[in-house]
This record gives C-alpha cells, structure tokens and sequence, in this order.
C-alpha cells in the first residue's frame, strides 16, 4: 500500500484529502506544520508528498527545495495562490505537479495516482545493460538516469529527466505542449500547460551554450518544441 504525507494546515481541507485517498486505498499521514512535515518526510519512507504552499513555521517553497536535495519522492505542491510566478517558481524548485485551490477531490486522487504510477515504473524497471541516448555532446543515460553534457554531468529532476529523454528519444519531431504534458505526466493537460514551458525552460539551462539561442530544443512558434539532431 502507497503511503502518502499530507502537509497542509488547514485541517478541513487535510482531512477531506485523506478521507478520499483512504477511500481510493491509500494510507495517508497529516502535518499540520511546515518543519514537522519537512522532517518527517526526509526521515520516513513515504511514496508521495502533498505539499501545502503557505504553512506554519516553514513555507511550502522551502520544505520542497530540502527534499528535493535529498530524495526524488513525487510531490504535488498546492496553494490558493493562482498567479503564475508562484507555479513556476515551485516547478523549479522540483515539484512534480502544482495544483491550485480549490480542486475537487477525485482530481487529486487521479494526479496522485498518476505521478505514483510513473515512479513506480520508473524505480521498478530491470536494470540490464544501460541504455544510452548520445547527441552532439549530449549523453542521457537511460538505465542510471544521469546526464552528462560535454563530459560534464548535470543534475535532472525526475520530470525534467522524462521530458529530455523523451524529445531526445523523438528528434525532428514537433510535440505541442498538449502532447508533452499527456506523455510525461499521464494526464491531461487542463489547461495546465505552463507546467512543459517551465520544465522546457530548466532543461535549457542545463544543456544550451546560449538559451537565448537554443541549439537542441528548439521552440516552434504556435506550435511546440522539438529536439534537433
């Protein structure tokens, strides 16, 4: 059974969570507090973190960036904040998924699933001989999840990762953000396209000379983007 960590402050919103992932057979703990959730969540084994953006002693922003620096558990950040910045700012730091209050339940539960299924398939595949991506300089290791560019390893989040790999993987090919979003986090996209804009942004950052002049993943105005071989 999957086991996921709430950090949320407002118990009302906490416990309708909990009693809809119950129901969907989750088994489901709740912190009321920002650092007791950080805490708990670095020191026990949980599958998911649902992660509140304005919390007690310690904000949603910080708890992200300390456990991303030290674990690649899937977490879904969520606030009533709906301006952009607030979005992009928690992608960045490693959140898999921002959802904006209020939601309905049963979307919850789907995106949950979804993010623990890739995860799941992604710590459970055989590890055989490693599989490996090389383009003008690029390496993705398919098998290690690493990348190194120009000999030099860049370090990826998970989704970060999927989505490189997965443009490496099509070259020439243009996806609209509609396509990448459905491909990479198994779901639909509801409007929540800014998600692939600001992966696509971090990405470049690690692997463009100039990301005002991308040479790999090149923006196709009014389309998407495609990786270029």
């Amino acid at each position: 059974m999957s086991k996921i960590l709430i950090i949320e402050d407002e118990e009302a919103i906490a416990d309708l969570e909990k009693d809809y992932l119950e129901l969907s057979g989750f088994e489901v703990e709740i912190e009321h507090r920002g650092d007791v959730g950080l805490k708990r969540s670095l020191t026990e084994d949980f599958n998911l973190v649902i992660l509140d953006l304005m919390l007690p002693e310690m904000n949603g922003f910080d708890i992200c960036r300390e456990i991303r620096a030290q674990k690649n558990t899937p977490i879904i950040m969520v606030s009533a904040k709906k301006d952009d910045i607030d979005k992009i700012r928690g992608l960045g730091l490693g959140a898999d998924d921002y959802m904006t209050k209020p939601f309905s339940p049963s979307e919850l539960v789907a995106r949950v699933k979804a993010h623990l299924a890739r995860y799941e398939r992604l710590i459970g595949s055989g590890v055989q001989e490693n599989d490996i991506i090389e383009i003008r300089g690029i390496k993705i290791d398919k098998t290690a999840r690493r990348v190194w560019v120009n000999g030099e390893e860049r370090n990826f989040t998970t989704k970060e990762f999927d989505l490189l790999t997965f443009l490496a993987q099509n070259p020439n090919r243009v996806f609209t953000k509609d396509e990448l979003f459905r491909e990479i986090w198994d779901m639909e996209s509801v409007g929540d396209i800014a998600t692939v804009t600001v992966h696509i942004k971090k990405i470049r950052e690690k692997i463009e000379f100039n990301t005002a002049k991308p040479q790999y993943i090149e923006t196709i105005w009014g389309v998407g983007y495609r990786f270029k071989v």
